[in-house]
């Protein structure tokens, strides 16, 4: 028994060996800004101190530390480790913890930047990355669905070689869309990936290269212009939706104001997640957003449904933060903001409260133009507080104008006028 150290004693002894000794305390004060719980703490330095001694026994350097040499000891290491101790298993803290720590040595220059891969694929992927974000100003979000679709594209036809857009013939675009669109639930769907090959082609052609026959073979599937109906939620279910809001719970204040921001101004996911402190003046009565998809700003009457909904979480829910963000996550990173996905989630669970079958956040978008249509509002007015840059974009709601649809529809053949 005098020979037994518990676990918690190794951990500290390994910690407190070369090469990571000198940063644990950075590493520790990086968790604790980050409020993750005891427990989770605990584990994080347990896997450390797992990987510091891996690390002393194979006489590695500091310098030697970076995401291969992580991928070495989830892959080849553990499992057939036989280190001291009890072994933290879990893949997933094991790799979040390990992240987190290449993080802190980085910061503190410790070990070198994260490499960039350097195949002609991924190089030229950054180019037209760049391209699209300076020239064309396409949105993040935009960009990654494109660099994707054009990414599988070239490997596909290059791998690891020097890219020869002369060289892939209009045939072997015609087959990888075939291919990519039964990826897709509807046909019209994978426009998105005639869209995406489209603009790059177009951009090579702006450097000099023969692509009229790659775009030419391209052409969008059926998607007959204004064919559906845009689903809204009826007025009995807005009415049961508002009517599940308010109830205590976890989270649920910011729940309430991320489904009153959705259905009371038409926000989208990502502009609701971009709300800061400084874009609300409470005085006016305004909200300004910033980060919209035009990617332009716009100001906004704050309704005070939804104003009453922002100050209760504000002042009731929302955890202690130097960040301006108006919604921030709960649990760790506490603090740091939300993000669309987490809006969307909100909006479902919301939704699922309701007792709604509903799980698409961009309903409530829908619903907000039905009810402005039904309160006497024209086209314009819709179009103008969904901030759509052309009519055109709003024209798919005039078939729910039931009223002015009335106003103009025939007689039916053989009634009474």
């Amino acid at each position: 028994m005098g020979n037994t150290r518990s676990s918690e004693h190794s951990s500290i002894d390994w910690l407190a060996k070369e090469p990571l000794a000198s940063h644990i305390d950075a590493y520790m004060l990086y968790l604790a800004n980050r409020d993750y719980a005891a427990n989770t703490f605990s584990n994080y330095l347990g896997v450390v101190s797992h990987f510091a001694q891996w690390i002393h026994s194979r006489r590695l350097r500091l310098q030697s530390i970076d995401e291969a040499l992580v991928a070495k000891f989830l892959d080849k290491h553990l499992p057939r480790c036989r280190c001291s101790g009890p072994v933290q298993r879990d893949r997933r803290t094991l790799s979040a913890a390990l992240g987190h720590l290449l993080v802190v040595l980085r910061a503190r220059g410790a070990i070198a930047p994260a490499t960039l891969s350097s195949t002609p694929v991924d190089e030229e992927l950054r180019r037209y990355d760049a391209y699209m974000d300076h020239v064309r100003g396409l949105a993040p979000k935009t960009r990654e669905a494109v660099l994707r679709i054009v990414g599988r594209l070239l490997t596909s036809h290059f791998g690891n070689a020097a890219i020869d857009i002369a060289a892939i013939e209009p045939d072997q675009v015609r087959d990888f869309f075939a291919q990519q669109a039964k990826l897709y639930s509807k046909p019209a769907s994978a426009g998105t990936v005639i869209a995406s090959l489209r603009g790059y082609f177009r951009y090579r052609g702006s450097l000099g290269d023969p692509v009229h026959g790659l775009i030419g073979v391209l052409s969008y599937p059926a998607n007959w212009q204004l064919s559906s109906l845009p689903k809204t939620l009826t007025t009995e279910e807005v009415e049961q939706l508002v009517a599940s809001l308010g109830k205590p719970g976890r989270s649920l204040r910011r729940a309430d104001a991320i489904v009153r921001c959705a259905l009371d101004l038409g926000l989208r996911s990502g502009e609701i997640a971009h709300i800061s402190l400084d874009d609300i003046d409470w005085r006016a009565g305004t909200i300004t957003l910033r980060h919209t998809k035009g990617r332009r700003e716009d100001v906004l009457p704050l309704p005070a449904t939804t104003g009453a909904a922002l100050a209760a979480y504000l002042e009731q829910e929302r955890p202690k933060t130097h960040n301006r963000a108006v919604f921030v996550r709960h649990h760790t990173p506490r603090g740091e903001p939300v993000g669309p996905d987490l809006v969307r989630k909100a909006i479902r669970q919301a939704f699922a409260r309701a007792g709604l079958p509903y799980t698409r956040s961009h309903l409530l978008r829908h619903t907000m133009a039905n009810r402005l249509l039904a309160g006497g509002a024209s086209l314009k007015e819709v179009a103008d507080v969904l901030r759509h840059r052309s009519l055109n974009t709003t024209m798919i709601y005039a078939k729910l104008d039931s009223r002015k649809l009335t106003a103009v529809a025939l007689p039916w053949p053989g009634s009474a006028a």
